[in-house]
C-alpha cells in the first residue's frame, strides 16, 4: 500500500489542450512567443466547437483524476463557440468526478462584440450558480474597456478575475494597465515579465513557461503566494512540481522542493474540498517534498472522494469507461485536425 494523501488541484489549466497533441504543423515553424500563440494556440481555439470541448473536458479530467488530480482550475477560449462552454465544460468533468472553477478568456481579438459575448459568458454561467471567476485572456489581447468591464464584473459578483500577466514580451506592458484594477481575489498567472507587484494568488506553470521559451519568472522572489499549474500541458501535479522545483534550483543553489510543494498546497485555497479527497499512491512517501522531488513516475492507484465515493480503482476511472473516453476524444481530434 503507498502513501494516502489528499487530492491535488491543478491551478491552471486549459482543457482544449489535450485535443491539441499531434495537431498539424503551424503554416511555419515559430521562433517567438507571439508566433506561437498566433499559428498555433490562437488557430486552434477558433477551430473549437461544443462537441470537442466536451470530448476534450472529459479526456483532461480523466487524465486529471489519474494522476491524482482531483481539482481543476480551466481558463478557456473558444471564440465561435462561447455561449454555453462553461457548462459543457463543467458538466463534463462533473461526469468523471473531479472539480472545477472555470472561466471564459474574454478577448477583443474577435472585435468588441467577441469581447461582449465572453463576458456574457462569465455573467451567464456564474449567476446561473457555476463555480468560477471572470476570465480574461491576456492584457496586451484587450482594450482598457474591457479590462475595466472585467473587473467591474467580477467585483459586482464577488469573484476574482482570472487572467494571463505579462506571460511574455508583448504582454510587458500590462503590470502598468492592470494596477489600478487588481485585486487580492485574482488570479494572476505566469507574469514572468511582470515589471511591478500587483495583488494577487500568482499561478506559476514552469512547463509551459519552457516550452513558449518565455523566460522564468523567479516566482519564489516574489510577495504573491503562489499556486502551481501546468497551464493545459496535461495534469500531473507531482510531475509538475518536479520540474518546479529543478527550475527554482537551476536559478538559486540553495532552494530546496519545501517551496515547489507549498506552491501545490496553496492550490487548496482555490478548491479546498479537494483536501477531503484522497489517493492512494504508488509510492510510499508521496507525502514527502524530498522524496517525490526525485521519485519520476509515481502513479495513483485509487481516488476516493470526500464524501466516500470511489473514483479511481485500481488506476481505472469508475464514472466513466476510459476506453470510450479515449475514442471519443480521438475522434473529436480528427475533425479539429481537418480544421487547421
Amino acid at each position: 500500500m503507498g502513501a494516502v494523501t489528499p487530492g491535488l488541484v491543478c491551478s491552471h489549466h486549459h482543457l482544449y489542450s489535450t485535443l491539441a497533441r499531434g495537431m498539424p504543423a503551424p503554416p511555419r515553424t515559430p521562433t517567438g512567443f507571439a508566433e506561437i500563440l498566433e499559428q498555433i494556440w490562437w488557430r486552434l481555439d477558433t477551430a473549437l466547437d461544443l462537441d470537442m470541448l466536451r470530448a476534450s473536458a472529459r479526456l483532461g479530467a480523466v487524465e486529471a483524476l489519474l494522476a491524482g488530480t482531483t481539482g481543476i482550475v480551466d481558463h478557456h477560449e473558444s471564440p465561435n463557440a462561447i455561449e454555453g462552454s462553461l457548462d459543457v465544460i463543467a458538466d463534463a468533468c462533473a461526469e468523471v468526478g473531479v472539480r472545477t472553477s472555470l472561466a471564459y478568456g474574454v478577448t477583443d481579438r474577435h472585435g468588441p462584440d467577441g469581447a461582449r459575448r465572453g463576458l456574457a459568458e462569465n455573467e451567464r454561467f456564474l449567476r446561473a450558480g457555476g463555480r468560477g471567476m471572470v476570465g480574461v485572456h491576456a492584457a496586451f489581447t484587450c482594450t482598457d474597456d474591457t479590462l475595466a468591464a472585467a473587473a467591474g464584473l467580477a467585483a459586482e459578483l464577488g469573484v476574482g478575475v482570472h487572467i494571463h500577466v505579462a506571460e511574455g514580451s508583448p504582454d510587458e506592458a500590462a503590470g502598468a494597465r492592470l494596477e489600478p484594477l487588481a485585486a487580492d481575489d485574482w488570479l494572476i498567472v505566469h507574469c514572468v515579465r511582470l515589471d511591478r507587484e500587483l495583488p494577487g494568488l500568482l499561478a506559476h506553470n514552469p512547463r509551459s513557461n519552457m516550452n513558449n521559451a518565455v523566460g522564468y519568472g523567479r516566482p519564489a522572489r516574489k510577495r504573491n503566494d503562489v499556486v502551481l499549474g501546468t497551464d493545459g500541458i496535461g495534469a500531473d501535479m507531482l510531475e509538475e512540481f518536479r520540474l518546479a522545483y529543478v527550475a527554482h534550483r537551476a536559478d538559486d543553489v540553495t532552494a530546496s522542493p519545501d517551496t515547489a510543494w507549498s506552491w501545490i498546497t496553496n492550490g487548496y485555497r482555490l478548491l479546498p474540498e479537494c483536501e477531503g479527497d484522497r489517493v492512494t499512491w504508488s509510492y510510499d512517501h508521496a507525502d514527502s517534498p524530498w522524496h517525490v522531488a526525485f521519485t519520476p513516475g509515481i502513479r495513483a492507484l485509487d481516488v476516493v472522494a470526500a464524501d466516500g465515493e470511489v473514483l479511481v480503482e485500481g488506476g481505472r476511472p469508475t464514472r466513466v469507461h476510459l476506453d470510450e473516453v479515449r475514442a471519443h476524444a480521438a475522434e473529436q481530434a480528427a475533425r479539429l485536425f481537418a480544421l487547421l
